[in-house]
């Protein structure tokens, strides 16, 4: 057995493992905590195969805190439902936590776009510049 298996395997039980989860949170809980659209956005499987975190985007941002509470709540559930999916002899535990990758992001796409359209309308503002009289103050004066 190469060293290479064991993480080919992992990362075959990885997809596998996603695309169970996404179409469980797909077809909807009925915990009314989980609202708004939920993407997995990365999921890590432990070396033993006994622990996967689920990283999951929540939009809109309002509905983050209390659907996560939820997930966390609903996570035995979600593994019976993925089990059943993948029929798998041991699941791992499941750990949800909140990816905020994609809102940091979106965060510094509007604030290129804001400087783009400011930089084309002429409006931008200048760099830091010292002032032209406290240069000459600071220069005469004595130490």
């Amino acid at each position: 057995m190469s060293s290479s298996e064991p993480n080919l395997r992992n990362k075959k039980l990885s997809a596998v493992l996603q695309r169970a989860i996404e179409q469980t949170l797909s077809r909807g809980l009925s915990d009314p905590r989980i609202r708004g659209l939920i993407s997995v956005t990365k999921l890590e499987l432990s070396q033993d195969l006994k622990l996967c975190t689920v990283n999951v985007s929540v939009y809109p941002q309002e509905h983050e805190k209390l659907t996560m509470h939820g997930l966390k709540d609903a996570t035995p559930h979600i593994r019976r439902r993925v089990m059943d999916q993948i029929h798998i002899r041991e699941m791992p535990k499941l750990i949800f936590k909140l990816d905020d990758r994609l809102k940091k992001q979106a965060e510094v796409m509007e604030l290129l776009a804001k400087a783009r359209s400011e930089f084309k309308d002429g409006t931008a503002p200048e760099p830091d510049a010292p002032e032209p009289d406290e240069q000459t103050t600071q220069e005469g004066e004595s130490p």
